[in-house]
Parts: structure tokens; sequence; C-alpha cells
């Protein structure tokens, strides 16, 4: 059976990134890698669209996030973390792991937060050295405004740091133009790689606060990340093979064109919602990502035992509903190396599922509406 996955992360791989992981390994001191990650680190500058350095971290993303965390605050400062599902509560999580206070602002799972709403709170919080927010809420599939809230942001004396795991590669993010002082993302999301890589960018205020951090942290450092990367290196031994599919995935990425990989992200989400909506669903975001698309199931049907008949059964790997939302939704992916018919199948496949654990639908309907959306657009 012919394995298709649509899950947020891990991603497909394009063959080219395959094979150019499956060479022989080298070794991290030699001239050889180090001309491929100076590549990959000016490539990566492109992506997030800064100027400055782009640090590549032997971790998930997570391990990206729990650095910000770890280096930009300290024992005495307080944060205010937007908590709008699974993702934004794992800053707050890792807030408390370093014993850092944070006020939260809890967001309704599918909505997202109006900058607004974080402006209220630095008014009345005063002193908040860091703002967490979470660009795409893959838990959810809602999309969060990253450039108005950065200049809700700059308006206060305080860093403005976004998970941008799933977002980056997908939706435009202006690093350096819209202020942000600290991004993460992964490389299993739109960075088109297996698992175990993390990317973290600093902007020069972020740069000050890593200097008055006294929050413990050894591996997470980014002054040691800085340092070897003025060599040419990592300060630890990297994931040299991901590195290496790595900078053929940016290759990829830079031949598209970023104006054309939003286009193409964006084209293939509203496609995707398309075609659920006209098999009368609904979707869970107010306002949704193009990285996935959060599809609430028909009442009676559970979740949970359709995403296992679409996985066991025909190869199609949706993801479910975390936490609260277990077997609530189904969660669509259409970020990375996707194109049109990965969409028509996940389309035809949740349409089969569905007539599979009875709820009543007529084959073709959402697939004709999202043939038509792709054929017309």
């Amino acid at each position: 059976m012919k394995i298709r996955l649509y899950t947020p992360g891990p991603t497909p791989v394009p063959p080219d990134v395959l094979l150019e992981m499956a060479k022989p390994i080298t070794h991290h001191r030699l001239p050889v890698f180090e001309k491929s990650f100076a590549n990959v680190n000016k490539l990566l500058k492109t992506l997030f669209q800064t100027q400055k350095d782009v640090f590549t971290l032997t971790s998930s993303g997570t391990g990206g996030m729990e650095a910000c965390v770890a280096n930009l605050l300290r024992r005495e400062d307080r944060a205010l973390v937007v908590r709008g599902g699974k993702f934004g509560e794992r800053w707050g999580e890792l807030c408390e792991a370093y014993g850092v206070k944070f006020v939260p602002i809890d967001i309704e799972w599918g909505k997202s937060v109006d900058p607004r709403q974080i402006e209220d709170a630095l008014k009345v919080n005063k002193g908040i050295r860091a703002v967490f927010t979470t660009h795409s809420e893959t838990s959810t599939g809602a999309l969060n405004d990253i450039r108005a809230i950065g200049e809700v942001v700059r308006r206060y004396d305080c860093l403005h740091v976004v998970d941008a795991i799933t977002g980056i590669g997908v939706h435009d993010l202006k690093i350096d133009a819209w202020g942000i002082d600290a991004a993460v993302t992964g490389s299993q999301k739109g960075l088109m790689i297996p698992p175990g890589l993390a990317f973290v960018s600093l902007s020069d205020r972020a740069w000050e606060a890593v200097g008055k951090s006294d929050l413990p942290k050894y591996y997470f450092s980014f002054e040691k990340a800085r340092k070897a990367l003025s060599k040419g290196q990592n300060p630890f031994t990297p994931a040299l093979t991901l590195i290496m599919g790595l900078e053929i995935a940016l290759k990829l990425i830079e031949a598209e064109g970023l104006d054309n990989l939003f286009k193409r992200h964006a084209r293939l989400a509203e496609a995707t919602r398309i075609g659920v909506r006209a098999l009368g669903l609904r979707l869970l975001a107010d306002h949704p990502s193009n990285v996935l698309t959060a599809v609430r199931v028909p009442e009676g049907v559970d979740g949970q035992a359709l995403v296992r008949y679409l996985r066991n059964d025909l190869g199609i790997l949706f993801a479910g509903g975390q936490d609260r939302l277990k077997g609530k939704i189904v969660r669509i992916s259409h970020i990375g190396y996707i194109d049109d018919f990965d969409i028509l199948v996940a389309i035809a496949g949740l349409e089969r599922g569905l007539k599979q654990v009875g709820h009543d639908v007529k084959f073709g309907t959402g697939l004709a509406a999202a043939q038509d959306y792709l054929g017309s657009n």
C-alpha cells in the first residue's frame, strides 16, 4: 500500500533531498562541509527574510523554542504568552520549566488573537520582558497576524518571540521588516527534510538580552552558536546528513521563489477548504492558516476512527485532534512538497473515509469542487 503523508510534520521529502542524504557521510570539520554549511546559512537568511545570522540547532523545533526562553530571559523577568492551542501553551510550559513567571492570554481554540488583546495586557502588566506568540497554530489550523502583533509589541520595551515552526516557508514572514526579535522554525515542515533540526534568528535587541540572561544553558547556548558560526561551524556535532539534504531543499525553495512559494500554498489551502466545505463540513479556524486545514468532523462521527481507517486501509495519513480536540477534528496538511493532485487525493480519501464511518456522502462532491477551483486558478 502506498503511503501518502498529510501530517503537518513530518511532511513529504522531495526525492532529490532523499538522494543527497543517501550519499556517504563526510566529517563536519572538513572544508567540504564548511562550504555546504555556508551556503545553507546564506539560503536560510533568504527564507527568513533577514540580514542576521540564522542558527542551526540539532533538535526538533521545540529545542529552538526552549533555546529562546533560556537565552533571552532572566530569572526576575516576566513574559506574556498567547495560548490558543497546544503549541501556544508550550511557550508557557517552557517558561515554567525555567522558573519564569508569565501572564497568559488564553484564546479559544480555533480563534486567532486580536492584537488589541496583547496591547491591553501590556498596558496592565508593566515590565513584561518578552511576548511569546505562535504564527500558525498547528493544533487548530489558526493563523495569527504577526505583523500587526509586532506593531503593538514594538511600542513597548519588550521582545517579540515567534514560533514560526510551521509558518516559515508557507506564509510571508518578514523577520527584519516586521521587527521580530526571535523566530523559530523546524526542519520537518516547510523546509521539506526529516525531523531533527531547528533554526533561530535573532535581532540586535535579542542579542542585548542574550548578554543579560542568567538562566541555565549549555547545549542551547546562542553565544556558543554565534562563536562557532563565525568559524563556519556548529558548536557541537551537527546532524550532517540532514544539513546535506537541507542544502538541496533550500535550493528548491530558491528556484521556486518566495512569492511563488507563498502563492502555491495559498492556492492549495484554498482548494482544500473549498473541497471540505462542499462536503458540508466546517473548518475549526476562523482565520485559517495555509499550512493545514483543521476540519470539524460531523456530529456522531468518531474522528479517531476516521483517521484510523484512512491510515490503515487507504494509506492516507491525516492528523487527528490533540488534547480537547481529540476525536473532534481531522487536520489535512498542505505544506512543503505538495501539489494539486496530492490535494485531490486528500479530498477523495476524506470522502471515502466519511462514508466508511457512517456519514452520508455523495462521492465526488468535494473532489469536483476542489478540481474546479484548481482548474480555473
